[in-house]
């Protein structure tokens, strides 16, 4: 498989590369010390990055957005990884499955979206239905012209700073060889919508700036007109459109990541102990090694499953592998930069305490580590009959 990249895709990185480095990484200590972007901020980005070309860059040409294909995003991803997350979200990716909008939801939301005027948050997760989506209890039950939303969502990423929600409701139960599931059906809910509240949710160790809420439906009532998709195929919805996003955070990852390596290759080359830079004894040096390895390893996953998916033919294992060892490598070199920049790898003066702490996560949202590992051993096994 050739690796090699375009003209077009290298002038790609390279645009996204200097919008990074001159508009994100500048801001980034005064985000970790506030654990907010001020909205004057927050709009001056978003405004820079619609000047830039760069909003939207997922959605189709045709629509006003940037049209790039699956590797070509992929390597956004990975730019926009090296910075703090709630300034490189500001450069917008909206969801996918957006896309699936039809008649006046094209004009409501995803039209709008592309052009940087309204802003989605995307809710799946509930206090009692993590990775098992389809045992979510928030319900939207049919009234006439409307449906009727009761329960909670959790762990929602930004929507406090959201204009609209992307809900995943059961709407009934079917049977299934595993015995009954819920039914689950996509809404599109502006979050002004009477009978929603938005609540922060509890601070995070990870990504400061960028925060998770709950969404809290106390008989909220919206139209039929603003499902997404027919009833019922909610479930088939993620599947098909959000299964890429396992992608994102394998690039971010990668992106992240090298960003502290170069950082900590600086520091064990500058850094003098005992006559000598601290990176000519064997135990540093052998980390750098380690490191830069396992680096290259978890992007190739990652440029290999963009690739296939290029192709139509990513499947769901090429996603999870590719998740599940970028993240898990993210966080074994934060870890190994710690240890060699030693007690300043954990002073707030240096970036590198929030690089390992914002690491964390990523073993966690958009599927456990332990659920990419049953995704990828199931692949294995089903073929068996096992």
């Amino acid at each position: 498989m050739d690796f090699e990249l375009t003209d077009e895709q290298r002038m790609i990185v390279d645009t996204v590369r200097k919008f990074v480095t001159a508009e994100l990484e500048p801001r980034e200590d005064e985000v970790e010390r506030r654990d907010e972007v001020p909205p004057e901020l927050a709009a001056e980005i978003r405004r820079k990055a619609l000047d830039a070309g760069l909003y939207a860059a997922n959605m189709p040409e045709e629509l006003g957005g940037g049209g790039l294909d699956a590797t070509s995003m992929t390597l956004v991803e990975r730019e926009l990884g090296r910075a703090s997350y709630a300034l490189q979200m500001l450069v917008a990716r909206p969801s996918n499955i957006l896309q699936v909008c039809q008649g006046q939801q094209r004009d409501r939301y995803l039209m709008p979206a592309i052009r940087g005027e309204r802003h989605d948050c995307l809710a799946m997760t509930e206090p009692g239905a993590g990775s098992d989506v389809r045992s979510m209890i928030t319900r939207a039950d049919r009234d006439g012209d409307e449906y009727v939303l009761n329960g909670t969502k959790h762990f929602i990423s930004h929507a406090d700073a959201a204009d609209f929600v992307i809900l995943f409701a059961a709407t009934g139960t079917e049977q299934t060889s595993r015995g009954p599931k819920n039914r689950i059906t996509a809404f599109l809910v502006d979050l002004d919508t009477p009978g929603l509240e938005v609540r922060r949710g509890s601070a995070c160790v990870s990504h400061r700036g960028y925060h998770q809420c709950e969404l809290v439906f106390t008989d909220c009532r919206v139209p039929t007109g603003q499902r997404l998709g027919d009833e019922g195929r909610g479930f088939e919805l993620m599947t098909e459109w959000l299964g890429a996003s396992r992608l994102s955070v394998a690039a971010t990852s990668v992106g992240r990541a090298r960003r502290v390596l170069e950082m900590t290759t600086r520091w064990a080359a500058e850094r003098t102990q005992f006559g000598q830079s601290i990176g000519r004894f064997q135990g540093v040096s052998f980390q750098l090694a380690d490191m830069a390895t396992e680096l290259d390893a978890a992007e190739m996953l990652t440029l290999r499953a963009a690739a296939k998916l290029d192709r139509g033919l990513m499947t769901d294992q090429d996603a999870a592998m590719a998740k599940l060892y970028a993240s898990e490598a993210l966080g074994r070199i934060t870890d190994r930069a710690v240890q060699i920049f030693g007690g300043m790898g954990l002073m707030a003066e240096l970036p590198i305490e929030r690089f390992w702490r914002d690491a964390r996560v990523e073993r966690i949202w958009d599927g456990t580590s332990e659920i990419q590992r049953h995704i990828i051993s199931r692949s294995l096994l089903r073929p068996l009959g096992s």
